[in-house]
């Protein structure tokens, strides 16, 4: 009977880690949802707002640039193509997932750096939020988004430390926050195409 229990207690072990991974996973889940919810809320009120403006944008407000941020998509996407592959190498034991998701982190900086640099270039030439509902419904969701990548950038240098020091105990962070950080790359997609593009 002794000789039976460690084995329990083993099985016991796997299936309460298990448990916990899933209850993590819903968690996210369910945290991710409740943002989406805070970002279809604002997508709704621009559409709104767009849709019982006269003109959109305002003949005599600068023109939103498409080559630039359509550049930082391309860096979002290569962001979340790391992270991928950060976890990947986390599954198999392979010593490359801190250079992955230090390559992350790395591009989700690019990305804030380039927004920074397109909210500059748009405020010199005379796009600010004052100006009326175009420039004040544009930051407002383009600094709401950056805040959160601001948060997704912070988690992943925490991730890429941690993945050093212990690979094994970063594999459901970085799950996790994987999870959030496509989130945020996908909101992106639909804001680039909404505001930007259309």
């Amino acid at each position: 009977m002794a000789s039976v229990t460690p084995i329990a207690r083993g099985r016991k072990r796997r299936g309460s880690g298990s448990r916990d991974e899933t209850t993590a996973w819903i968690g996210m889940v369910l945290f991710l949802g409740s943002w989406a919810m805070l970002f279809a809320g604002l997508f709704l009120a621009y559409g709104l707002v767009r849709a019982h403006a006269p003109e959109w944008p305002a003949l005599d407000q600068p023109r939103l640039p498409l080559l630039v941020p359509g550049l930082n998509t391309l860096v979002m996407l290569a962001s979340s193509a790391a992270l991928v592959q950060a976890l990947r190498a986390l599954a198999l034991g392979r010593p490359s997932a801190p250079t992955w998701l230090a390559g992350a982190t790395a591009l989700g900086v690019v990305f804030l750096a380039v927004q920074l640099a397109v909210w500059a270039r748009l405020w010199d030439q005379g796009l600010v939020p004052s100006g009326g509902p175009f420039p004040s419904v544009f930051y407002g969701l383009t600094v709401v988004h950056a805040a959160h990548v601001l948060v997704g950038v912070a988690a992943l240098a925490w991730l890429t430390r941690r993945a050093v020091v212990d690979a094994a105990a970063a594999r459901l962070p970085v799950r996790l926050w994987g999870m959030y950080w496509h989130f945020v790359g996908a909101v992106w997609l639909v804001l680039y195409g909404g505001v930007y593009v259309a």
